[in-house]
């Protein structure tokens, strides 16, 4: 779709880009949702991709993924064989109803901006504990875990003007086990519900993460193995009814029954253990 309101494009940005931008601007980092919709009020493009942010930067300590980094890079990063967790980047990948134009254009950081319920990077990131560096118009960079970045539904906790950096996975959260469940109406369709459960090898805590059911994610943690009960009465207690998502994709019935349905699934899994 062409922005027509739109009259100017910065493909090469400087750093100090943040402290002019004004409330017409918007930042470019993939844009495949930007030029799908009916044009926001938007008369500048300053495309984030001009910085020549890395992509991904893997040590001992963890992963950086820079905010321009393509679904499609993430997707074929070789993660060190410890990571027990690295097999949920394809995964998640997969889950984005997204055409191979999308994997190559679109960002991990830009998922994140959207902040869509069903967005498959959040669910990603916010499962692996991941926190975001944000850049703010004026002031040092702060920092802020994945899940509490989304705020709900097509809302985040950016300030305006102020930019996605980052996202840090720590090592420790990449070493853990997973388990994964997802559903779709359809085979590639966008999720209805996605859990993903991690369980700490060391301390036999377990985090459960849940999105695309709910209006922003909600994370679980249990010191120690939880039972099933343990489990459903947690949901009870941190996801209201109201707090599920209704709209053509599923209702709040059937997502709160199939959230208790695969988080019971995911414990069986992660007990094996």
């Amino acid at each position: 779709m062409d922005l027509n309101a739109a009259k100017e494009f910065h493909p090469s940005p400087s750093t100090e880009a943040a402290s002019s931008w004004q409330a017409a601007d918007a930042w470019l980092a993939g844009g495949t949702w930007l030029f799908s919709e009916p044009p926001p009020d938007i008369s500048t493009l300053i495309d984030l991709k001009g910085l020549d942010w890395p992509s991904l930067i893997a040590s001992n300590k963890g992963l950086e993924i820079g905010a321009t980094c393509t679904i499609n890079e993430l997707n074929n990063f070789i993660a060190p064989r410890d990571w027990n967790a690295a097999p949920l980047l394809k995964e998640c990948g997969r889950s984005l109803l997204a055409s191979y134009k999308v994997w190559n254009e679109g960002t991990v950081g830009g998922n994140l901006c959207m902040a869509l319920p069903a967005g498959a990077m959040i669910s990603l990131t916010a499962s692996l504990e991941g926190i975001c560096t944000l850049w703010p118009r004026h002031g040092a960079p702060r920092e802020l875990p994945v899940i509490d970045f989304v705020t709900g539904n097509h809302q985040n906790a950016l300030e305006p003007g102020e930019l996605l950096r980052s996202i840090w996975i720590p090592a420790s959260s990449l070493k853990k086990h997973f388990a994964f469940r997802r559903f779709s109406l359809t085979a590639s369709g966008r999720s209805s519900v996605l859990l993903i459960g991690t369980l700490c090898p060391k301390t036999g805590a377990v985090t459960l993460t849940i999105t695309a059911a709910t209006l922003k994610p909600v994370q679980l943690v249990f010191p120690d193995f939880p039972s099933p009960m343990a489990v459903h009465t947690a949901i009870n207690d941190h996801v209201p009814f109201d707090h599920y998502l209704d709209d053509p994709h599923g209702s709040p019935t059937h997502r709160r029954h199939l959230t208790y349905y695969y988080a019971e699934k995911i414990l069986q899994e992660l007990a094996m253990h």
